[in-house]
């Protein structure tokens, strides 16, 4: 499928483009952006808003200042009196374009419009539909097929975790309301953004000029069938990876059985990615009875790409039915009808063999060495919290493994290393203890990893400063330890390895070894 038609892109019901940079101006006269909203709302009204509770805004907003006049408008979706309105904004334009209506001196906002901050402090604006600037596991309450949804969770934890460099190309599957395409926009030279619903297309094109970002090339179709055999540096999706019975919304159900719609798409990825490139997805799978989950999703992985997949929640089947059923609102219907609903994603479950699901992230990055039959491919469960943005910590992630590839006993032994920055030691064991039972290395930042070390490690990592080869302080070890140093050498490197892999170690380049 080419390019979409204009008349099946921008629908009618919503607004125009043609004011956008008049309207975004106005918008940043009053303050109307993240940092705005914060000094007005406070902190508790501000998160409530997050929750997809409004009350303690309203209360914060009663005066009768421009950016209240407006987080009423966009935020709250309250009417305000015309008079006040045209204070604020070009309320002609507005109204023509079609962001607001009026009727009987008073106007609405006919979308919801969200402040956002950009990783370098840019204001942007996320456009959705009214009552969706915040959704997914929060809930919208929603049983609209085609409804869009604005910012959350989801749509920040994938920007977070996003590997951010010049590329030429990348690629938005699943766009939504644009804001991985916002975000590619500020490092691609050229972006694409595809959808399988066009409502979703006119909203991510009022995000991205709202925002005063470059426009994206808009497609309309299903995963990669809206750009054939084109190939990217950089592929982004959030796709409606909700493992549901049927495709009732758009936004979270996938259509196609159980978690096939995202093993199609990871696995079709390998032949649209660019050597080098980068793909980023969030996913759901099954976890199914005599089947590990690690070797399902190990099958996804296409040939000639490197993995790193992060599995960061389990439910059991009750548990994931329940929330999205939430999510869609069925809870507060009529008590039989959310009861069939219930039974039906039970249903789909068992017919499946399904006891669980699990959430987490795939990066893909097609490589070389992958296409020459060495793919590195690291499946881990890690529920615990990480430091966002953590696109840094995931492009080091892949230099480890390439770093390793290369290395062997060794030339690891000849190696020098710096420990990485803000890992802390800790001791564990009973008071007054003349030796720890064990050391744990701790790191504060990117995956905030901890691993437990053997005397040798604590010493090993504690003096890497790179100025000595890891050969020459193990043998320094071995004397201070009265240690055979030929032994010390054979059962170190993998120790050596695995704090490197995990990044508690940073390699030096040859020749650039600290001076001592």
């Amino acid at each position: 499928m080419g390019h979409v038609s204009k008349t099946s892109l921008f629908a009618a019901d919503l607004p125009a483009a043609d004011h956008t940079p008049r309207l975004r101006e106005a918008l940043l006269a009053a303050a109307f952006t993240a940092d705005g909203l914060l000094d007005l709302l406070g902190a508790p009204a501000y998160a409530a808003l997050a929750r997809s509770e409004t009350v303690p805004a309203l209360r914060a907003t009663r005066g009768e200042a421009p950016l209240d006049t407006l987080v009423r408008l966009f935020l709250l979706q309250r009417p305000v009196p015309a008079g006040r309105a045209a204070a604020v904004l070009p309320l002609a334009e507005c109204v023509a374009d079609g962001w607001l209506t009026e009727t009987d001196g008073e106007v609405r906002a006919t979308v919801d419009v969200r402040p956002y901050s950009g990783p370098e402090g840019q204001d942007w604006f996320i456009v959705s539909d009214l009552g969706c600037a915040v959704g997914g596991a929060g809930g919208i309450g929603s049983r609209e097929k085609g409804v869009v949804l604005g910012i959350g969770g989801a749509s920040t934890t994938l920007a977070g975790i996003t590997v951010r460099r010049p590329v030429a190309s990348a690629l938005d599957i699943g766009t939504g309301s644009g804001i991985q395409a916002l975000h590619a926009a500020q490092h691609a030279t050229r972006v694409t953004a595809t959808d399988l619903n066009p409502r979703a297309l006119a909203f991510a094109r009022l995000t991205l000029a709202l925002s005063g970002a470059a426009p994206a090339d808009l497609r309309e179709g299903s995963l990669y069938e809206p750009v054939g055999a084109e190939t990217f540096d950089l592929i982004v999706s959030n796709p409606p990876f909700v493992i549901s019975p049927g495709a009732r919304l758009t936004y979270r159900d996938g259509g196609m059985s159980g978690d096939d719609l995202c093993r199609t798409l990871v696995q079709q990825t390998g032949d649209r990615l660019n050597e080098g490139g980068f793909a980023h997805f969030l996913a759901n799978w099954q976890h199914t009875e005599g089947e590990e989950w690690q070797d399902r999703v190990r099958s996804w992985v296409p040939d000639g790409c490197d993995a790193w997949i992060v599995q960061r929640e389990v439910q059991d089947v009750t548990q994931y039915a329940e929330l999205w059923l939430r999510d869609s609102g069925d809870h507060r219907t009529d008590p039989a009808e959310y009861e069939a609903r219930y039974d039906a994603w039970l249903d789909e479950f068992e017919a499946r063999r399904a006891k669980g699901v699990g959430f987490g992230w795939i990066t893909l990055r097609k490589s070389a060495a992958a296409a020459a039959g060495e793919p590195s491919i690291v499946i881990e469960e890690w529920p615990h919290a990480v430091e966002q943005p953590l696109g840094p910590a995931v492009e080091a992630h892949f230099a480890r493994q390439d770093y390793l590839r290369e290395q062997d006993d060794a030339a690891l032994l000849a190696a020098h290393f710096t420990l990485a920055a803000e890992v802390v030691q800790e001791q564990v064991g009973l008071p007054g203890a003349e030796d720890p039972e064990h050391v744990v290395l701790r790191q504060n930042r990117g995956m905030r990893r901890a691993t437990k070390v053997d005397a040798v490690g604590a010493g090993f990592a504690g003096v890497c400063d790179g100025s000595l080869p890891a050969g020459r302080i193990l043998d320094a070890i071995a004397q201070l330890m009265n240690e055979d140093p030929v032994l010390l050498r054979d059962r170190t490197p993998q120790a050596i390895r695995l704090l490197v892999e995990e990044g508690f170690l940073e390699p030096l380049p040859p020749g650039g070894q600290v001076a001592g």
